[in-house]
């Protein structure tokens, strides 16, 4: 069975690398050195669906469709007084992570150019759904555009 918590933090670790900001699962990313939560930009991880039944007869739950949102989350500069997020940060930060995990290889090779870290698990299969950004307030200066991306997993043989 493919265990969820390994493909949360492996989804996690790539979105972080490709995009050189930091990702919070479900919550705020916390800086580990200061102990507060990192200003924006950064990405919001939302573990979704996660479905291991292949409805065969035989099924030994080998396989694994799991959904997860990314939130990309642009806000105020923390050092500039009124100042706001803005849709190109959030859809710069978005292009980056959509990128992360779609992008093919450059020289045509088969898979993905960015692997997940899966020992044991073999992604053979990536989507992403675009939906429209939001914020819950006018007046408080955060912009996101949300991404869901949908995985296809199979245990390596």
């Amino acid at each position: 069975m493919i265990a969820r918590r390994t493909v949360t933090a492996a989804v996690a670790q790539l979105l972080a690398q490709a995009t050189g900001k930091p990702v919070g699962q479900i919550t705020v990313p916390i800086n580990p050195s200061t102990g507060k939560a990192y200003p924006p930009p950064y990405t919001l991880l939302y573990p979704l669906d996660h479905t291991t039944d292949d409805r065969t007869l035989a099924d030994a739950h080998q396989t694994a469709v799991t959904v997860y949102q990314a939130t990309c989350v642009s806000g105020p500069d923390p050092a500039k007084p009124d100042s706001r997020g803005t849709a190109e940060q959030a859809e710069w930060l978005a292009d980056k992570a959509r990128t992360a995990m779609l992008a093919r290889p450059a020289d045509g090779s088969p898979g993905y150019a960015n692997a997940l870290n899966l020992p044991g698990v073999s992604c053979y299969r990536r989507e992403a759904d675009i939906e429209a950004g939001a914020t819950s307030d006018a007046t408080d200066a955060i912009i996101t555009y949300v991404i869901r991306f949908r995985l296809y997993l199979e245990a390596a043989a």
